[in-house]
């Protein structure tokens, strides 16, 4: 009976140990790391994140890009890390949902890291060069199987969401496009811009400078729904049922966190997200606040894993 009564007081100890750590959280410097070079989009929210969090918390917040290895570099780093939440990872869904199926050669285990917020949703949009003579998602489908084989799109690399994304849409409507892969999204819009394809999946807010110079041609949204921001230009949904291209930013930590340090931090990033100017911030860039529980977070990732997995089996894409 005193054995029972010494464990269960242990066990209580430790748990108000833990709720008392992540009251106190954080106790240092926090980390940051980001699996891409600066300047993209992921690295961008990291730092406007890495700013609201340092002045709530009062402690220096280091964002610190470790790319290569389709994240994987970055990944491994956290997985390796303290669950004590003071090196945490911003990174795409597709580290998480694309990358396993991807990769036979992952060094990182995506089962090791403990989910705590989605951060944002970008807009992609379904692009073409102008000089196509379509204006709208039916027409891009009848001049492609007109033309079949004669055009071709840009992603900015296999098993990113524009890749894969084109090739269910290619699946759907039956056309041959073929596929050119550029090494980042920059060189990619540049491709179309220069006429070396002829279509692109890509953020709204990297495209919607040239579309009003009428550089690129916006023929749908490749959302879910509409565009906020261009309520009347048509999804590809409308006309492709069942077609949704998707990719969002998240916030994870190592496996094994403390439940309590996980709400915690999550809590925390829900108010710095829901900051005027971070708000500002997501609607300069089309970006759409995600607000879910981490329970919710991981059931998304289960979720949208399912789905790329099927696609990419379909294909046969890989990257080793």
């Amino acid at each position: 009976m005193n054995r029972l009564v010494r464990i269960l007081a242990c066990l209580a100890l430790s748990a108000f140990a833990t709720a008392a750590s992540a009251q106190n959280y954080p106790s240092g410097p926090v980390k940051l790391i980001v699996p891409v070079p600066a300047g993209g989009v992921t690295d961008v929210m990291a730092r406007v994140l890495a700013q609201r969090l340092q002045e709530m918390w009062n402690q220096t917040v280091i964002v610190e890009n470790r790319p290569g290895g389709n994240y994987g570099v970055g990944a491994q780093a956290v997985e390796r890390s303290p669950a004590d939440g003071l090196t945490l990872l911003v990174a795409p869904d597709s580290t998480f949902t694309a990358n396993p199926e991807l990769s036979s050669k992952l060094i990182y285990d995506v089962d090791n890291f403990t989910p705590i917020a989605v951060l944002c949703r970008a807009t992609p949009m379904m692009i073409v060069n102008p000089s196509l003579p379509v204006k709208n998602v039916a027409e891009l489908i009848s001049y492609a199987k007109a033309n079949p084989g004669k055009l071709s799109y840009g992603s900015f690399g296999v098993g990113t969401y524009a890749h894969l994304s084109m090739e269910d849409f290619k699946q759907r409507t039956g056309t041959d496009i073929q596929h050119v892969p550029y090494r980042g999204a920059a060189p990619g819009l540049n491709g179309l811009l220069g006429n070396e394809v002829s279509v692109m999946l890509l953020n709204l807010s990297s495209v919607e400078e040239h579309a009003r110079a009428g550089k690129v041609r916006l023929i749908a949204a490749a959302t879910a729904n509409r565009a906020p921001a261009l309520p009347d230009l048509p999804t590809v949904s409308e006309t492709v049922p069942g077609f949704q291209s998707s990719v969002w930013f998240a916030l994870w930590g190592p496996g094994k966190m403390p439940p309590a340090l996980t709400a915690k931090i999550h809590a925390d990033v829900s108010k710095a997200l829901d900051l005027p100017e971070v708000q500002q911030f997501f609607k300069t860039n089309s970006f759409s606040r995600v607000d879910l529980s981490p329970a919710d977070f991981g059931k998304l990732i289960q979720s949208d894993l399912k789905h790329w997995s099927a696609l990419i089996k379909s294909v046969g894409a890989k990257i080793d």
